[in-house]
């Protein structure tokens, strides 16, 4: 093909992948994950359907951290690869125009080539609050557990001593799928007061699903005189769902940050 006096050159966009850091209120949200079902609202299919208007082709998000229903994100990464040229600030500010408040993208940036924002991941950290106050609070209630009372600190945090390092948490999660391992490394559960306000942090390689409400319903019902801190072993033991008490609801939660370094990259049957 020619134009004028001499050959009409193509530009050809090389792929590239793009980072992306997400914070969101799940509280509207099935969850991270599309669904099937097109009319249920998830944050995936939200987020992948604004970027694909905004770059003009389809794309296939990768995550690090699958939410659950109800469950927030303040440092969420997600990846896609594109063959869009389209800066990425502007990439940025169009999905803001569409999502924000409820749901925001921080920054994109240009990520190297292999980055996978699931399996380039070294760990997780999540972060649970709890209200100790007597009434709720109706400016924080859709990211807080309401649970008046005062609690047993001494003793949450001998029960999260107890789950601390490389274990297997089969009690401690919902459906972990046919052959999929159950072993996590919790690299850190602290429990600490911020006022009227409890707060719990975990930090794992990766979490298995509902783990991180199943492990604060436990430390909590060991603060509240219903467990002692001294059966949590054998709730490991029994590798039974039944055996853990209570699970936390979800829209206390909210995963805080996503660590990338040099760890060996974690396998996607361990994830």
């Amino acid at each position: 093909m020619t134009f004028g006096r001499g050959p009409l050159i193509l530009a050809r966009v090389h792929p590239r992948t793009l980072r992306l850091l997400l914070a969101y209120d799940g509280t509207g949200f099935r969850g991270w994950a599309a669904q099937r079902d097109r009319s249920t609202r998830t944050v995936e299919r939200e987020v992948a359907e604004a970027i694909e208007n905004v770059v003009n082709e389809p794309v296939k998000l990768s995550v690090a951290g699958r939410t659950d229903a109800g469950v927030h994100a303040r440092g969420q990464v997600a990846s896609f690869v594109t063959g869009s040229s389209r800066e990425t600030s502007s990439i940025r500010d169009a999905v803001n125009g569409r999502l924000a408040p409820e749901v925001v993208v921080s920054s994109v940036t240009q990520a190297p080539a292999g980055f996978d924002a699931r399996f380039s991941a070294t760990a997780r950290e999540y972060r649970y609050r709890i209200d100790l106050g007597e009434v709720p609070d109706p400016f924080t209630a859709a990211f807080v557990w309401h649970r008046p009372g005062a609690p047993d600190v001494r003793a949450m945090r001998q029960a999260a001593r107890a789950v601390q390092g490389e274990r297997d948490f089969r009690s401690f999660c919902r459906h972990p799928g046919a052959g999929r391992s159950t072993i996590r490394d919790l690299q850190r559960l602290s429990v600490w007061h911020a006022g009227d306000r409890l707060e719990l942090a975990f930090r794992a390689n990766a979490f298995l699903h509902q783990m991180v409400r199943a492990l604060t319903g436990m430390v909590l019902a060991v603060g509240e005189g219903k467990v002692d801190p001294g059966d949590v072993p054998a709730m490991l033991a029994a590798r039974d769902r039944a055996a853990v008490p209570q699970i936390a609801p979800p829209h206390g939660l909210t995963l805080e940050r996503v660590m990338y370094g040099r760890n060996p990259r974690l396998h996607p049957r361990e994830l």
